[in-house]
């Protein structure tokens, strides 16, 4: 596996992965325009297809992370973990110190990954996510 800048090439396969994984998926037009505006986008590929991405808005020195998502046959094998590295390796180069995130009060592997990568809850926002209405853990980092 490798990780690497996504490109525009990319937004095709990100977005059908944002549709396996999320209730509210971005568009491809909305990744487009991360990409036109501060985010950064990691892709991890394998095989010549891109299996997994993370998304950051950057607003140095800060940064939050906006996505991260792994194709439904290849999580359990430490790709989330390599993407959540990836961009923290990614900010630190960049002058970005401190990452907050929201993340699914029920995402249980998620956070498991965010605090085995530094990161720490400070509050809950209340019914943050729909489809299901759900409660958000805020997560942050610094570093």
């Amino acid at each position: 596996m490798m990780i690497r800048l996504m490109t525009r090439e990319d937004i095709p396969e990100v977005a059908a992965i944002e549709k396996l994984c999320f209730s509210q998926p971005w568009s491809e037009k909305g990744f487009a325009e991360g990409l036109d505006a501060s985010a950064v986008f990691l892709a991890a590929e394998e095989d010549g297809r891109t299996i997994g991405y993370i998304g950051m808005y950057v607003s140095a020195p800060e940064g939050e992370i906006t996505n991260v998502a792994v194709m439904p046959g290849h999580r359990g094998k430490g790709i989330g973990k390599a993407l959540v590295d990836a961009v923290k390796h990614w900010a630190a180069d960049h002058g970005v110190t401190r990452i907050v995130l929201e993340v699914r009060e029920s995402n249980v592997s998620a956070i498991h990954v965010y605090e085995s990568a530094g990161f720490v809850k400070l509050g809950i926002r209340k019914n943050f996510y729909q489809f299901p209405t759900e409660d958000a853990f805020v997560m942050e980092m610094n570093g």
